[in-house]
Formats: C-alpha cells, sequence, structure tokens
C-alpha cells in the first residue's frame, strides 16, 4: 500500500479534528485560547473545583527563559514562491509565536502576540498527546509498566473482549491499535459526550477491532486516551496529578495549566491541555536536551530518543505520539495550528498557537526550518540581548 506523506497525514488529522473543535467549542467550559489581559486569578479551590478540568501547579524553580530578541530575517520558498516569516503567521492566523535558541542557553530570540500575551493559556489539541507519550516514558522508567511489547490489557483487563483486546502499548503509542474508528467521524462525539460527562473508559470498552494492529497507520485520539488511563491504573495516580508530579514541576514549568477531563476522574490524554507558549517552549526544550531540566533527568534519555524516530516501516514519519521531520527534527502537532517544533541540529525550538485555522498548515515545517536555519546563523554575530543590526 502506498503511504500518504507526512504533510497529508498531518492535514488529516487536523482536518478532522477540526469537525471535533466547532463541537468541543460549544461545550467545553474553558475557551479555547483566552485573549487579551489575564483577569485576575481565581483561588485554587475555585480552580480545582471546575468541571470538566483539573489545575496543575507549576515548579518552584522554573526553568528561565531570557528575553535576547533577535532580528530574523526569515525567508523559504513554497510552492515556487519565496515567502517571509510575516506572511507566514498572517497567512496562519498564529496569535502566539516563540523561539528559543538553546545553544547559548535559553534564549528566546523572537515573541510575537495577537489577541493574546505571555500570560495567555492557549488550548493544546493534540500536541497533548506528546506530554501523554512523556508520561508513559516516565511510568515506564520508574517499572510501574514493564514493557511497551506487553497488552494494554495485561494493565487494564476491563478492555478485555473490545478492539484493544492483546494490543500491544507500542501500537497504541504509533497509532496503529487497529480498532474500528475514523477521525473524521468519531472524535466529534466522543468529545462532546466526555465534555458532557460521559465516561471515556466506557466509551473506549465499545471499540471494536477492524484490522490487525501493527500493520498500519491510522491516528486514532482513542489510543491516547488508553495511554492515559494506563499511566493511572499502573501509577495508581491520576494522570494529571502524575504529569504535575512528575513531569510539569520536574520540567520547571512556570505557569498553571488546565488539563481536560470527563468529569468522571479519566483525563483525556488527547487533547486539552491550557498552557502558555512559554511552558509549551520548555516542553520542547526538554525533550531538545534529551530529557534534562536545569540538570535533571526528567524524561528518560532513551525514551525520548525512541519516542522521536520512525516507529514503524509503515509510517516512518511517527514515532511515539510525536511526529518526525528531517534531520532528526520532530514535533508535536495539534488542531488547526498548535505545534512545538524540536531542531536538535540547529538547538532550537519553536511553539506556534493559534484559536483555529487550517490555512498555510502545509508550509508550516518549510517556516520553521527556515526559521531554525536564520537563528542557528545568526547565532555567532549576535550578543545575547542585542538585537542584530
Amino acid at each position: 500500500m502506498i503511504m500518504p506523506g507526512r504533510s497529508t497525514l498531518r492535514r488529516r488529522a487536523l482536518a478532522a479534528g477540526a469537525v471535533a473543535a466547532a463541537t468541543a467549542l460549544v461545550f467545553s467550559t474553558a475557551p479555547a485560547v483566552q485573549a487579551g489581559p489575564p483577569p485576575a486569578p481565581p483561588s485554587r479551590a475555585t480552580m480545582e473545583a471546575t468541571r470538566g478540568f483539573d489545575m496543575l501547579h507549576p515548579s518552584r524553580h522554573p526553568v528561565v527563559l531570557r528575553d535576547a530578541p533577535r532580528r530574523l530575517n526569515v525567508t523559504y520558498t513554497h510552492k515556487g514562491r519565496k515567502r517571509t516569516l510575516e506572511q507566514f503567521l498572517a497567512t496562519t492566523g498564529t496569535q502566539g509565536f516563540v523561539v528559543l535558541d538553546a545553544a547559548r542557553g535559553q534564549e528566546v530570540v523572537f515573541e510575537r502576540y495577537s489577541l493574546a500575551d505571555r500570560d495567555t493559556r492557549f488550548q493544546s489539541w493534540s500536541v497533548a498527546k506528546s506530554f501523554t507519550s512523556a508520561a508513559v516514558g516516565v511510568a515506564l522508567g520508574e517499572g510501574a509498566i514493564d514493557s511497551i511489547a506487553d497488552p494494554v490489557t495485561k494493565y487494564l483487563p476491563e478492555l478485555a473482549g473490545s478492539g484493544f483486546d492483546g494490543v500491544s502499548i507500542r501500537d497504541l503509542l504509533r497509532m496503529s491499535s487497529g480498532i474500528a474508528w475514523n477521525e473524521y467521524f468519531d472524535v466529534p462525539p466522543v468529545h462532546v459526550a466526555a465534555s458532557l460527562g460521559s465516561p471515556l473508559p466506557a466509551m473506549a470498552k465499545l471499540r471494536k477491532r477492524a484490522w490487525k494492529p501493527g500493520s498500519r497507520f491510522e491516528y486514532t485520539s482513542m489510543n491516547s486516551f488508553v495511554l492515559a488511563w494506563l499511566v493511572s491504573r499502573t501509577t495508581g495516580v491520576p494522570y494529571h496529578r502524575y504529569v504535575e508530579q512528575k513531569l510539569w514541576q520536574p520540567a520547571g514549568m512556570e505557569a498553571t495549566v488546565q488539563l481536560g477531563n470527563d468529569s468522571n476522574g479519566n483525563s483525556m490524554g488527547y487533547c486539552c491541555y491550557y498552557a502558555t507558549d512559554r511552558d509549551y517552549a520548555r516542553f520542547g526544550l526538554l525533550y531538545l536536551r534529551g530529557g534534562r531540566a536545569d540538570g535533571r533527568q526528567v524524561v528518560p534519555e532513551s525514551w525520548v530518543r525512541e519516542s522521536t524516530r520512525p516507529s514503524a516501516s509503515f509510517n516512518k514519519d511517527y514515532g511515539l505520539h510525536w511526529w518526525v521531520g528531517e534531520n532528526g527534527d520532530f514535533m508535536a502537532t495539534g488542531l488547526a495550528g498548535q505545534h512545538i517544533y524540536v531542531s536538535p541540529k540547529r538547538e532550537v525550538v519553536i511553539v506556534k498557537s493559534t484559536l483555529a485555522t487550517i490555512i498555510g498548515e502545509d508550509e508550516t515545517e518549510a517556516a520553521f526550518r527556515a526559521v531554525a536555519a536564520e537563528v542557528a546563523r545568526t547565532r555567532a554575530s549576535s550578543r545575547p540581548g542585542v538585537p542584530r543590526s
């Protein structure tokens, strides 16, 4: 079978999610993006009690990101036409854009917001899948999970008899579970039902087998929920709390984040982190540095390597809940313009957030590569914190 290219696969996944977004925006308690000056923060008790969301608290010692603005003359070619960074940001309706140069510490060399600011919490959509992958990696490293070759039903026997029966954790991670699923049509009703309080485990149990697991790629958000459920079951800690204790705080995140749930104690796992772009950048930085933050190993280095390289011969553009690009680049990608792009070669992290757009998505990788190249080019001739003339 001839597989479509990476950009085609990703656009299909994002377009499918667009349908879910239209419905989810109606039923979600929190907005997809909190634009404008942030209101006075509510009390912790109020936030913890928000129906459909759990609150994650930040690190007491956030990873410091230094402001070091730099003039970036970014151009690239798309479909035979020369494009600039400004044109890309305008075309894609970008509301948050952060460029981090990790080669000389942690320098924010470019930062732009539109109808938003540094404190805005942007909806992650499927960028959350990469956080879920990280949580699985941490649980594996701690011994809570024996092996990703194990069938998921070893840990979640409730799924016996469903389409997930006997499916390996690895096949969930590489989107090859074999369950009957169409991201275009199945995400909207599942997400709306979960937003209204229907338990996600019950919906997972209803999925049927459609094809042999591990034989092809099928982007499936339900796989990601099952992985979040797996983390909760194997660690004995609710997914959101495990992420807070083992990932969010140790990685040095600066701000609180809300995480969507089904109002029955089950984090969605496939979407719905509401976080700042700077904290998304810190997550990218964590992976750029092999899972380390401020000298501490947060995510096992072996897991970072394995999850950000091709995971199957039938799809060389997808790892374990990360999209894999050129020259070792990798990216967490969400609906309608949410991205965390990491270039190990250039030592650059780029975060892009929007309310919702699919315009210009086909040129995103070209734009990101051009930005990373320009950051590397200007690095040697630019002093920290001084715009290059």
